[in-house]
């Protein structure tokens, strides 16, 4: 029989603070902590253990989560009503907490089915994919791709399906950074291992010209390649024949892909935690990264992205670096979202939703602390700009927003071949062409949503599992997914509405 838990969890013998592990009514004893709730108190949500007077730091992780905005006693309610963020100086340091590996021999290395491409790329599926320039393509690349739904495909069991991904870009103000960032978004995807062929469809007079991309991106139109645009091919009902009938060319080859043992040193997983809770520090983040730890052990790669919500915890980070021109690649991300943020009228802290909030989340320095145990124990060995390809392997961070589909989209188009979502809220996601797991934070969320969850890291809370056993757990479904075992998004078929470019700049 499973021996029932505590009240409260304590995460740092320096808190102030402990965490509910489930609702605690008002003057319920705080085991271990001499103190009685002076209200009631929700699951996931903070009670003080000492008094803060106003004006000192909350301590969570050890780390500081804000400031008392008001006088708190102990029992009190720590929340977004006595609780605010202020400016303090951070200490950083570079390579500090760096590490020797234990990396596991070659020989005894963890093995997934995944498919080698003639050129050596290494995939974990076998679409074909339907790109667009620009918006006023979207429409044609998405009858193209139903064109192939039903038994269309039944003659070709191998190719996991063809998939439009569209967007909302690519004219009406598209340049400067924002052109840069399409283009390198594009053609990541384009040239993605995880499409067996590709065709973009443009629509000939848009910012973000086709001719002008493969340029840029240094791509070139071959028999898995085509682009074309909807003025130059003579309207939508012939752009649509086009595409399908070049499609129809391309099946047979990609239909001969053929899935053969390989080492998981060729994974590159993306990590991503969205529909925050206050468990996702405790549970399914710390979970991730005990995954992600093991995957660098095996020569593989994880990579930590979010700017926006490793803001406050950056500095643990940088102690991580492999070098100062690493951490100062980091730092340097950290300061344009300031400004960036600041030149909008907005403000860091504002990045905690409604739903972080309620369950649990005060600041967004205490998001960032929970959110960045995602990247694991290992050193940090290089920072990405947006979809820029990953070539490093260990553990990397990418730049790129906190909202989640635009997250993992320049994870994948920078090369991820597989990717873990962990939520304590119940987020759904997918995202095409990438087999992406769920990884719930808790128990009640995972029972109520098990059409979409993957994995219940909740049993950490529930004293069911230790992390490094939900991470053993999460790294052996990693291994079976980049298999060809579809996660629960993939049964439901969504990914292909979640391809979210990251758009930067004024839309004119």
């Amino acid at each position: 029989m499973t021996q029932a838990q505590p009240t409260t969890i304590r995460l740092h013998g320096n808190d102030n603070v402990v965490v509910a592990r489930a609702e605690v009514p008002p003057e319920t004893a705080v085991p271990g902590e001499g103190v009685r709730t002076n209200a009631a108190v929700p699951a996931g949500h903070k009670i003080a253990t000492a008094p803060i007077a106003k004006g000192e730091p909350v301590r969570k992780y050890d780390q500081i989560i804000g400031f008392a905005s008001a006088e708190i006693a102990p029992g009190d309610h720590v929340h977004t009503q006595n609780v605010e963020v202020r400016e303090f100086e951070r200490d950083y340091q570079y390579g500090t907490d760096t590490q020797a590996i234990d990396f596991v021999p070659e020989d005894q290395r963890a093995t997934f089915r995944g498919i080698r491409r003639e050129d050596g790329r290494i995939a974990t599926r076998n679409y074909i994919g339907v790109l667009t320039s620009v918006n006023c393509s979207a429409t044609a690349a998405r009858v193209i791709a139903d064109s192939f739904r039903g038994d269309a495909l039944a003659d070709y069991p191998n190719v996991d399906g063809v998939v439009a991904l569209t967007h909302d870009y690519g004219c009406g103000g598209c340049a400067g950074i924002g052109l840069n960032y399409i283009q390198r978004t594009l053609a990541g995807y384009a040239r993605h291992p995880n499409f067996a062929g590709v065709v973009m469809v443009g629509l000939g007079c848009e910012a973000n010209q086709i001719g002008a991309l493969m340029e840029a991106e240094k791509l070139n139109p071959s028999d898995k390649l085509h682009t074309f645009t909807i003025q130059d091919t003579g309207g939508s009902t012939a752009t649509v024949d086009k595409g399908v009938g070049l499609i129809r060319e391309m099946l047979p080859e990609a239909n001969r892909a053929e899935r053969t043992m390989l080492p998981a040193s060729e994974l590159i997983l993306g990590l991503e935690c969205g529909g925050s809770d206050a468990y996702s520090g405790i549970s399914a983040n710390p979970a991730l990264g005990a995954a992600a730890d093991l995957l660098v052990r095996h020569g593989g790669t994880a990579c930590l992205a979010e700017t926006p919500e490793i803001y406050g915890a950056e500095h643990l980070l940088t102690r991580r670096a492999v070098s100062q021109e690493v951490g100062e690649k980091l730092l340097a991300h950290i300061e344009w979202w300031r400004n960036y943020t600041r030149a909008l009228g907005a403000e860091m802290n504002n990045n905690p939703s409604p739903g972080n909030k309620a369950g649990g989340l005060t600041t967004i320095l205490e998001k960032s602390l929970g959110a960045a145990a995602k990247g694991g124990t290992t050193n940090l060995v290089d920072v990405y700009q947006y979809a820029e390809p990953i070539t490093q392997r260990g553990f990397v961070f990418m730049d790129t927003p906190g909202y989640d589909p635009a997250s993992i989209t320049g994870m994948v188009a920078g090369g991820a071949n597989i990717s873990c979502f962990t939520t304590g809220r119940g987020s759904v996601f997918g995202g095409k062409p990438v087999p992406c797991l769920k990884l719930a934070t808790n128990s009640t969320m995972f029972d109520r949503m098990t059409d979409d969850m993957d994995i219940n890291c909740g049993r950490v809370i529930d004293g069911e599992a230790t992390v490094g056993e939900m991470g053993q757990a999460i790294f052996e479904r990693i291994l079976t997914a980049a298999s060809g075992e579809a996660p629960k998004s993939e049964v439901l078929g969504v990914g292909g509405d979640e391809f979210v470019p990251w758009t930067v700049g004024a839309i004119l």
